[in-house]
């Protein structure tokens, strides 16, 4: 196997750090998350108890190390919404344009498909181009747009959604 090849794989508790390391990047760098203050290792290895088999968190890894990750999450705690999720995908900012979310996204969507969700929503905010790229090339469609529903680094954003029905 090549150092340098990409593998997708389940995330564990051992990916706890780097989890937290990517995620609170795009904290303080980014309007990719609403999050405001970093998270530390120890809320990121709850966070992944929080997610069941049905709640995939995936990891890419390069040479051994983490270079981003994504989610499935529930879209909403309700009964009724049991057959939607939600993604989230980050990449390490000096891996990104390496086709990562690429990749993960191909392989949330197919987790998703074995667990027979319906559909994906994703929420990304205004700026966020290189995730509507994605997303877009993935199948999502707009649907809507929520108007400044978010602040960060001192401006009201917008939050366009998008979906993606699964056969």
């Amino acid at each position: 196997m090549n150092a340098t090849e990409l593998i997708i794989r389940p995330a564990d508790s051992r990916d706890a750090s780097a989890l937290a390391e990517i995620y609170n990047d795009a904290i303080r760098n980014t309007v990719a998350t609403f999050d405001t203050e970093p998270k530390t290792s120890d809320e990121r290895r709850q966070w992944l108890e929080t997610h069941g088999e049905r709640q995939p968190i995936l990891v890419a890894e390069k040479g051994g190390v983490v270079v981003g990750w994504a989610s499935l999450s529930l879209w909403s705690d309700r009964c009724a919404y049991a057959d939607t999720g939600e993604t989230s995908f980050y990449v390490r900012s000096e891996n990104r344009g390496e086709s990562v979310g690429r990749r993960l996204m191909e392989a949330i969507i197919m987790e998703a498909r074995r667990h027979q969700y319906h559909t994906l929503i994703a929420r990304i905010t205004e700026g966020s181009v290189a995730s509507l790229r994605l997303h877009d090339g993935a199948g999502f469609g707009r649907i809507g747009t929520m108007k400044e529903v978010g602040r960060k680094f001192g401006k009201l954003l917008d939050v366009h959604l998008l979906q993606m029905m699964l056969p």
